[in-house]
């Protein structure tokens, strides 16, 4: 039976044609507040933005006295690792301009801009490290600060925060009526002074270490923002420069796209490896913490090595077995991003070899040096507290004394004194002040010097003994 009558298709009815076209403009509503809310073509300023780049860019006059004097303020705050003082530096410090400069002017094919401000630059980080290796080997500061150790070796943290530091420090130029708050807080951010103030301190104090680290540092965040700077000026189509001779115009545009593989692709390889190398040292650290265990034993130390590949676990309390460390060789293997690392132990019961050397010497003086300087001063305090209450003791059991009664003891066992007395003394080596009870006996004149030296001593430990008395001073008048 043929059901030709029935017409297979559904047909909209008034009510899904509305909510087709309700959820249209719903999604067209929203489109259109996204594309708003984050686009910046439209607010950017072009040309503005390129004459303020170029404008930052000179060095000279007023530039380089500010430049100076910055790098005296940020050498000075990181000599005595006042935070406060080093962020005060990095608002002054110029050495931003140049850095942008170079990112724009590759990304609009200025060699003449990207010439002067390469020169500038260069200019800038010479007189900032040689002001910085005056002032170090001027001082008589020269201790290793935290804010000085912090700027040795760049972290893949520093090359994030160059990163988005220098998009939102562009982007802030970009915008039509800069934002200045921005330009201030990368400026902060970045801290482009700092590694060459440590620079210049690795230089003075010898440390070459020091330097070459906070060499690589600055040179991570000035590559990081002039390449933030390079792809927001091409993502907002900056107008390139143009030439009246076409061979130059190619031959300019050849040279600023080598120029900028140049610093993208070792800039993309050593984010890749300092990516690599934190992940490395988190992956060691959570390894350590929840897998190194073991009843009646101790972590007190542990160290890695990414370019080796090791990590160095120290051990002391009860040796661990064999077995167990197998199966944390097993489960190292098994982690991922620590495959191929090797993983040695080195326990307290362990007298042989490399092992015990290792353990009696580094990791036990360590050990030793941190309970002494974490004890030093509370122990001094409570020795210091217990002499302050013997001496108060002493000085009550003293006021306390049965003179009377000792005088009468002392007469008929000693019929050679001739008087008797006591008193307190307050003595002082200019560290400390003690009070002690002192016994004064005169002697009559008849009494040979041999038989005051023998009777003497008996009186001291006579009376000492009466009087349960140890800090008590016995002496006769000449």
């Amino acid at each position: 039976m043929e059901n030709s009558g029935i017409n297979n298709d559904i047909k909209k009815t008034p009510n899904d044609e509305e909510f087709e076209r309700v959820k249209l403009n719903t999604w067209e509503s929203i489109k259109k507040f996204l594309i708003e809310l984050f686009d910046i073509q439209t607010d950017s300023d072009r040309d503005a933005t390129i004459e303020a780049v170029k404008k930052d860019i000179p060095f000279k006059g007023h530039t380089a006295w500010i430049l100076i004097f910055s790098i005296f303020v940020a050498s000075i705050g990181l000599n005595v690792s006042s935070t406060a003082v080093v962020i005060g530096a990095m608002l002054i410090s110029p050495l931003m301009g140049p850095i942008v400069g170079i990112g724009l002017s590759v990304a609009i094919n200025d060699v003449e801009t990207l010439r002067r401000s390469l020169i500038n630059l260069g200019v800038m980080v010479f007189l900032s490290v040689l002001t910085a290796f005056l002032y170090f080997k001027l001082s008589p500061l020269t201790e290793e600060t935290p804010e000085l150790l912090a700027r040795t070796y760049p972290t893949i943290l520093d090359v994030l925060i160059a990163i988005f530091g220098g998009l939102g420090l562009i982007v802030a130029k970009t915008k039509s009526g800069t934002i200045a708050s921005v330009i201030f807080g990368v400026a902060i951010a970045t801290a482009l002074m700092p590694p060459l103030c440590t620079v210049g301190y690795g230089l003075a104090v010898g440390n070459a270490t020091y330097a070459v680290g906070a060499l690589y540092l600055f040179s991570i965040n000035a590559v990081f923002i002039a390449l933030s700077t390079f792809i927001v000026s091409k993502v907002l189509r900056f107008p390139l420069v143009r030439y009246a001779d076409s061979k130059k115009r190619r031959r300019t545009a050849q040279i600023a796209s080598l120029i900028a593989i140049a610093v993208m692709v070792p800039s993309v390889w050593l984010f890749v490896k300092l990516l690599d190398q934190q992940v490395f040292e988190n992956k060691t650290k959570e390894f350590v913490k929840n897998t190194i265990r073991y009843e009646g034993a101790e972590v007190v130390k542990f160290t890695q090595d990414y370019k080796s590949k090791k990590i160095d676990v120290y051990l002391i309390g009860l040796p661990v077995p064999q077995n167990k460390i197998n199966e944390w060789l097993a489960k190292l293997k098994k982690t991922e991003s620590l495959e191929e690392t090797h993983l040695r132990i080195y326990q307290g019961a362990d007298q042989s070899g490399e092992m015990a050397a290792k353990l009696s010497g580094a990791i036990k003086a360590g050990i030793l040096e941190d309970l002494y300087v974490k004890n030093e001063q509370l122990i001094q305090g409570k020795d210091e507290k217990i002499r302050f209450l013997e001496n108060q003791i002493a000085l009550i059991k003293f006021q306390n004394v049965p003179f009377k009664e000792l005088s009468e003891e002392l007469k008929i066992n000693y019929e050679g004194v001739e008087t008797f007395s006591y008193s307190n003394k307050i003595t002082t080596n200019f560290q400390k002040t003690d009070t002690l009870p002192v016994i004064n006996i005169r002697w009559k004149k008849d009494v040979s010097s041999k038989e005051r030296k023998a009777n003497l001593k008996k009186i001291q430990e006579w009376i000492k003994f009466k009087l349960k008395l140890d800090t008590l001073q016995v002496s006769e008048y000449p």
